[in-house]
This record gives C-alpha cells, structure tokens and sequence, in this order.
C-alpha cells in the first residue's frame, strides 16, 4: 500500500505545553496537539501564544500534527504619528 502525504494546514496557537507541544485552532475551527519540528527547533525558532503557524497533519491520525512554518507576525501600525511629524517634533 502506498504511503499517504500528509495535510498541510494553517492555525493559530492557542495553549502552549511542556516539550515542545501547543494546541493549535485550524481555520476550520478544529483543534490539534502539535509539536515543533527539527529544524525549527535546530533553529531555535520561538513560538508564542496567538502566532500563526503552518502544520502537517497525519493522514492517519487528525488530532497530532507537526509544526513545519511559523508565518511572519503583522506589522503594528503606529497611531501616535498620524500628521507624518517625527515623534518628539516641536509644533
């Protein structure tokens, strides 16, 4: 029989365990124990609560996935500087 690819899928981190582990909400309201992957354990890629990440999941078993991609986190806009003025500017 041949070998089944796994599912790749994207969530969010919603609960982080011990060793590597976190619980991660798919985009289809799902949830799934996941745990880093090598390289981005070699890598010493941190993850934290509330970050989107990428993860395969197993054909065979739908509740365990690896984490394989942390998607980059958006850019925070800063309201302070509306008027286009250097923060600290006199008026």
């Amino acid at each position: 029989m041949k070998k089944q690819r796994p599912i790749d899928m994207e969530g969010v981190v919603i609960k982080s365990l011990s060793n590597g582990m976190f619980r991660v909400c798919l985009d289809n309201e799902h949830e799934v124990l996941a745990h880093i992957s090598g390289k981005i354990r070699r890598n010493k890629i941190e993850i934290y609560l509330g970050d989107r990440v990428r993860i395969e999941i197993s054909p065979y078993d739908l509740t365990r996935a690896r984490i394989i991609y942390r998607l980059p986190r958006p850019l925070e806009i800063n309201t302070n500087n509306v008027r286009g003025r250097p923060q600290g500017a006199v008026l």
